[in-house]
């Protein structure tokens, strides 16, 4: 079955899902978006994503055409015209075709388009195994240039962050901020666990605040452990107990190595492992139920 992709209130094949080359959005990266996930039926978090988009819209004073209601019937509706149960959903809002200036005026009208497609898992080894990290010389985008709550087009910062990730051998790379804090990685966030204690930074570090992150925190108050928000250095990560990431496409990911120095024991831990199946039983239960023939 073709893929089907909506875009502007309609429905439409995936070779004619096309955005006009004065787009905001492709010209100056101005618009906003949101990874979301389907698990069984049930769009996990759909109301949380939903309010994010709309907060992040709002402080670019990008006016959504479509009530948050109809924003979520348009995001299950394409999951109905693919015939898909399980999947990864990308919601993406541009401020629309203007002219080649600056000016969001001369935009009239935003484009949402949005992308559901059959989830692509991380290789099964990288939760087996855990990975391997560094932090890269890139540090995270000052909160008061282009905040990092804001979800926007704009992933330079992040995407820089990745190619010296990849130059390095690795997978991912943790972000610092200008004072030398831990904020989080290119595309995820970032815990540790010391003894009892589940940390996370704290959002005016520059950080994105996760729906998985969010998520995370409450199964770990569950399970009994002191979950907190606090600023640390990467040596904490390196004498933590255990470290792992967290987001939307990874869900939960162990980290054994960062910048050479073994974590804890080298591999996954208890704590990681306790909290990636607690995971696994709230996704398809909390979310937004739909059918498919």
């Amino acid at each position: 079955m073709s893929l089907k992709i909506y875009l502007n209130g309609k429905l439409v094949e995936k070779d004619q899902a096309v955005v006009s080359v004065f787009d905001h959005g492709l010209l100056y990266g101005d618009g906003v978006f949101e990874g979301i996930r389907a698990y069984n039926c049930s769009v996990f978090k759909l109301k949380e994503h939903i309010e994010r988009l709309y907060e992040s819209a709002h402080t670019l004073m990008l006016e959504i055409p479509l009530s948050k209601a109809e924003m979520e019937n348009a995001v299950v509706d394409t999951l109905k015209a693919n015939q898909l149960k399980d999947a990864y959903i990308r919601l993406v809002v541009t401020r629309g075709p203007g002219d080649l200036g600056l000016d969001p005026r001369k935009c009239s009208r935003a484009t949402i388009f949005i992308i559901a497609d059959k989830i692509a898992l991380y290789p099964k080894e990288f939760y087996e195994k855990g990975l391997a990290i560094v932090t890269v010389p890139t540090i995270r985008n000052h909160p008061e240039a282009l905040n990092p709550q804001l979800k926007t087009l704009n992933y330079l910062n992040n995407i820089l962050a990745k190619i010296e990730a990849i130059n390095a051998g690795v997978q991912e790379a943790i972000l610092l901020n200008a004072q030398g804090y831990v904020t989080e990685c290119t595309g995820e966030n970032i815990f540790l666990v010391r003894g009892k204690e589940l940390i996370t930074p704290p959002p005016y570090v520059g950080i994105l605040k996760g729906i998985t992150r969010d998520t995370v925190m409450t199964i770990g108050r569950r399970l009994g452990l002191s979950v907190r928000e606090d600023i640390f250095t990467r040596h904490d990560l390196y004498i933590a107990d255990e470290v792992f990431l967290t987001g939307t496409a990874a869900e939960i990911v162990p980290i054994v190595k960062i910048d050479n120095r073994q974590i804890g024991k080298g591999v996954p831990g208890t704590t990681t492992g306790q909290l990636l199946a607690e995971f696994h039983k709230v996704t398809p239960k909390d979310g937004t139920p739909y059918e498919v023939n």
